[in-house]
């Protein structure tokens, strides 16, 4: 199962649509996708990197952009048998992604702030804390949004972090200044200048860089020059490691600051480019961070003031330490997973081959608690029961399969003139994941589709809360309340009238 990443990085680009795209690729290739990495440029350390993780990569002709490089990219694809392509930079606008999706592929589009005229990607993401619909009003009726930090694509040796505690002393001397991949403008040079205004006792600091950052050399004589210890790194790997020694951190208003926040590093940022900008005045607005402003029209002497000011402040330091991971909490890869999984799930009929796994589902634990015979189902009764449904005319009995034709639920309408109900089932290792939602939204286009069915009644148990949800979600109205046996149940209504489909 092959996915396609279709991003670049250098030193106009940055590193950063490729190392969250990263991340991405880390949590596929655990449940057994081949990432491949489609690049019309890219850094050689970043290269090795990708190939270190078992990643491939394939390097692109066209140019960045172009029709010339959506045509080639499709093609790749359909070559790999792809089951999705990720778009990850801003040259990627309306046309790329409509040539993409004339292959027939499905296509994640990953974006900050709305820069296409026009979306047909099948889901877009946009984790910035500032993303909302409002910022997509052009895109395709069955397009999905996913927005907010809760998609926030952490990379796997963050993961590894999650529930570890900071220490926060009174006592704070550790700096971390981490300013991008290639920080062009030389931003680093400034910061190094600032910190030797910083009058904190054993201060000491580790500035990072990366492998496209084309001012090295200068950095290293600047930290060769510093009156205290600065430990300057190039391409590192460890860099969670790095988080959990420091103090506070100066970082840009870039993917860095959702890491910072995932590990409860106090940080001061400062904006090298437009796209920053909303983030970082969201964070310091909600106190997850300090927001000096754009680059340029910082001085040295407040830098280094603003340093001073949150090394000493343990306080506001605590308290950015506890929003900032309340903000992020590490799931927002496997949550992007998810959705790329189940927008994979198709409908077939129900056959007789399906009797046992329909009985095995039916008598799971969780289904009969929430079902209005709780009893579990004999063998022979089911039987009878199944043979009777699948060749009624007044049942319509569908299977949800995900990827390699995997069962995951099933979808039922028992149906009386034109109105009919539904029943829905999950496998237990199923559950959670987003299929309910999509099993219930693909049947309901189906039945819709394909059916004089004008009106849906799903009858639900007053304490199942989570298929309420689900429901409700799929455009479910509650209408009222009634008994189905002893029990008391919601009466919800999706109308022909009413339905979203694609």
């Amino acid at each position: 199962m092959n996915l396609i990443i279709r991003t670049d990085a250098s030193i106009e680009i940055g590193t950063g649509h490729l190392m969250r795209c990263l991340a991405l690729a880390q949590v596929c290739q655990n449940a057994g996708y081949q990432p491949i990495f489609m690049m019309a440029n890219a850094v050689p350390v970043l290269e090795q990197r990708l190939l270190s993780e078992r990643m491939k990569i394939i390097r692109l002709s066209a140019s960045i952009g172009t029709v010339e490089d959506a045509q080639e990219t499709a093609n790749r694809a359909k070559e790999l048998n792809a089951n999705w392509i990720v778009l990850d930079g801003y040259n990627f606008g309306e046309q790329y992604q409509q040539v993409i999706k004339s292959y027939g592929i499905r296509l994640l589009f990953i974006d900050d702030y709305g820069h296409a005229n026009y979306y047909y990607a099948d889901l877009i993401l946009n984790h910035n804390i500032y993303a909302n619909e409002a910022m997509y009003p052009n895109r395709d009726v069955d397009t999905e949004l996913l927005l907010g930090t809760g998609y926030t694509l952490l990379r796997s040796e963050f993961l590894q972090w999650k529930g570890w505690e900071r220490s926060l002393c009174s006592k704070a001397n550790k700096i971390l200044v981490t300013l991008g991949g290639s920080d062009a403008d030389n931003v680093t040079l400034k910061v190094i200048q600032a910190l030797q205004l910083v009058a904190i006792d054993e201060l000491e600091a580790i500035v990072v860089v990366g492998g496209s950052n084309p001012h090295y050399e200068q950095l290293r004589l600047a930290s060769q020059n510093s009156q205290f210890p600065i430990r300057l790194e190039k391409n590192v790997t460890n860099m969670p490691e790095l988080m959990a020694w420091a103090d506070v951190a100066i970082t840009a208003g870039g993917s860095t600051c959702w890491e910072l926040a995932f590990m409860g590093l106090p940080s001061v940022i400062l904006i090298l480019a437009e796209n920053q900008r909303a983030i970082a005045q969201k964070l310091d607005q909600m106190k997850v961070s300090i927001n000096l402003g754009w680059h340029e029209d910082v001085s040295i002497s407040e830098i280094a003031l603003a340093i001073s000011d949150l090394l000493i402040a343990t306080h506001i330091r605590v308290e950015m330490n506890q929003l900032g991971q309340k903000l992020i909490d590490g799931q927002g890869s496997k949550h992007v997973f998810q959705h790329l999984e189940t927008k994979m799930l198709k409908l077939r009929l129900a056959c007789s081959e399906d009797c046992q796994l329909l009985w095995e589902w039916s008598n799971d634990p969780e289904v009969r608690a929430f079902s209005f015979s709780t009893k579990p189902i004999p063998w022979e009764d089911h039987v009878e029961w199944f043979q009777s449904r699948l060749h009624s005319s007044n049942t319509i009995l569908y299977i949800g399969v995900a990827k390699n034709d995997l069962p995951v639920g099933q979808i039922r309408y028992d149906i009386n003139g034109d109105e009919a109900i539904i029943s829905i089932s999950i496998d237990k290792k199923f559950r959670h994941q987003g299929y309910g939602y999509k099993l219930i939204h693909l049947g309901c286009k189906k039945i819709f589709s394909n059916s004089h069915i004008s009106l849906i009644h799903a009858y639900i148990k007053n304490d199942n809360q989570a298929s309420i949800k689900v429901f409700s979600k799929a455009g479910f109205k509650k209408i009222g309340i009634t008994k189905i046996r002893e029990y008391p149940a919601f009466d919800l209504v999706l109308s022909r009238d009413n339905f979203i489909g694609d």
